[in-house]
């Protein structure tokens, strides 16, 4: 865990909290908004470390007009709230690899691309009563209606459920699906504001005031940190904020490389969790030079990865050299290649492209993370022989700019579907593929992965044709973070979907511990 004491930071502070407002413990984003660069720790001022106050009890930011319905909630401090009420078929671990949850085990048929998910034993509702196949389809069905996931939703066809088996048709092959099912389970008709779960907590009232309270019926038979979390009203992010900055809660998510950041003050700690969002260099292929497969290919290595996320994102990222997380078994590691600038060079005449016309890079300008990253990017290529400027447009713009096909290069982002789904980036008219790109060993490749029973060989072959054509460019996959009082919750480990993904693991100090 790392802390941001010494007066919070000055230069750190500013930026620490976040795109809060939209954003991100868990939102199913397609080309989203940016994120926008917390500074580096540059002129920091020493101060003595605040002294910890350790809460009478340990509380969460809840908006009590808004639903926890983990389908239909907003973004943000309901997430996480709802996370610990209710839990998936599966979930996420911190190598974004599904495990099984409230599925015991399950089976898929190739060839009618569907699959069978038998339900663990003795799992039952925060109020006694067994889940069953009909939840989980009740859920499901909503989902596949749902803002938050149609698209992760988009292959299914039907779900059917029968006493403990829900049975999943898919339009076409994919055998990475279980990894969309970390979708939290809700009990039939229990949705509407306050839905009930099998998670460890569930939500009571008392004397005016909302708590969760341990689930006496979960399933994993105890282990809670505490018996009883505060829900504390805030009903905007400025309540949240300030409620957080004074203590009154101990905990918030954040994109710490967001847009909009907000000062805050305090003793603060913060986790990262990797995330599926990509950040990458979109090529424009229909236009010369970018055209040319090796001049892109050059382009692919012509930067140092590393530099942009220590530098510009604060190092909430992990640099990548193809669209999979370096966090991931998938991860074709053997096929990576240092950075340097002799090899940029060398790779640069190899193309046969010779300094042309400047190329101009398009960012979203409400993001000022992005944007310093695209200036770094064509000062580097510029410095290189190819001349490059950066177009920052506001997001309105910027997304019609790419629809048209009105760009040579563009700096993007996407989350990505956990089964590492990358068709609507790079197949043949895929919903993501702004920059032309047409191939049919591409489309091949995508679809032998999608069917994949050897899915890392299948992922490293066709990285290693994304290597050579390169018409998206990697750079990142972006991290998003956990903050807390520093000393109140330790040994916690967060992942993208769950803030509370160890919490049987982890410890929650209150002044009731005597410490």
């Amino acid at each position: 865990m790392r802390r941001l004491t010494r007066a919070l930071r000055p230069m750190a502070a500013a930026a620490l909290l976040c795109a809060l407002a939209t954003g991100c413990w868990q939102a199913d984003m397609p080309e989203t908004e940016a994120l926008t660069p917390i500074p580096s720790d540059a002129g920091l001022l020493e101060t003595a470390e605040p002294q910890v106050i350790l809460p009478e009890i340990f509380s969460l930011p809840y908006a009590p007009g808004q639903s926890l319905d983990p389908v239909s909630c907003p973004d943000g401090m309901q997430q996480t709230v709802s996370s610990l009420i209710c839990e998936g078929l599966f979930r996420l671990n911190t190598d974004l690899e599904p495990e099984p949850w409230l599925c015991g085990s399950y089976t898929y048929d190739p060839a009618a691309w569907v699959y069978t998910f038998t339900l663990r034993e003795g799992v039952t509702f925060s109020d006694g009563s067994p889940l069953t196949g009909a939840d989980v389809k009740a859920t499901l069905d909503r989902a596949r209606t749902s803002d938050r996931y149609r698209q992760r939703l988009a292959q299914v066809t039907s779900v059917s459920a029968s006493g403990n088996t829900v049975t999943v048709s898919l339009s076409g092959p994919n055998t990475g699906f279980p990894a969309l099912l970390d979708i939290p389970i809700v009990k039939s008709g229990t949705q509407d504001t306050v839905p009930m779960g099998t998670g460890p907590y569930l939500f009571t009232t008392a004397d005016s005031a909302a708590y969760l309270v341990s689930n006496q019926s979960w399933w994993r038979g105890g282990g809670q940190p505490v018996d009883r979390i505060l829900l504390s009203e805030a009903a905007d992010r400025d309540t949240m904020l300030y409620r957080f900055t004074s203590h009154d809660v101990q905990l918030i998510t954040a994109d710490l490389t967001g847009t909009d950041p907000i000062a805050a003050t305090g003793n603060v700690s913060f986790q990262d969790a990797d995330t599926t969002t990509l950040q990458y260099i979109g090529c424009n292929v229909t236009r010369a030079p970018l055209d040319n497969a090796a001049f892109r290919s050059a382009l692919w290595n012509g930067f140092s990865r590393t530099q942009i996320v220590s530098a510009f994102l604060s190092g909430h990222a992990r640099p990548a050299q193809f669209p999979v997380s370096p966090c991931t078994s998938l991860y074709p590691t053997a096929l990576e290649e240092p950075y340097s600038a002799d090899g940029f060079a060398a790779a640069l005449a190899a193309s046969g492209v010779s300094a042309g016309r400047t190329l101009t890079l398009l960012v979203n300008q409400e993001n000022s993370f992005k944007v310093s990253v695209a200036e770094h990017l064509a000062e580097t290529f510029t410095d290189a022989g190819i001349p490059m400027t950066v177009q920052a447009l506001p997001w309105a713009e910027y997304t019609a700019a790419l629809a048209a096909g009105n760009f040579d290069l563009y700096y993007g982002e996407v989350r990505l579907g956990a089964d590492w789904d990358l068709s609507p980036l790079l197949s043949t008219g895929g919903s993501l593929n702004y920059g032309g790109w047409a191939d049919p060993q591409t489309d091949q490749l995508l679809a032998a992965y999608a069917a994949a029973a050897d899915r890392t060989a299948a992922m490293e072959a066709l990285c290693a044709h994304l290597r050579t054509q390169a018409p998206v460019i990697p750079v990142c996959f972006k991290s998003t973070s956990v903050l807390m009082q520093t000393d109140v919750v330790e040994g916690l480990t967060p992942t993208m979907a769950q803030p509370f993904y160890n919490l049987t693991e982890c410890t929650i100090r209150l002044q009731a511990d005597g410490t």
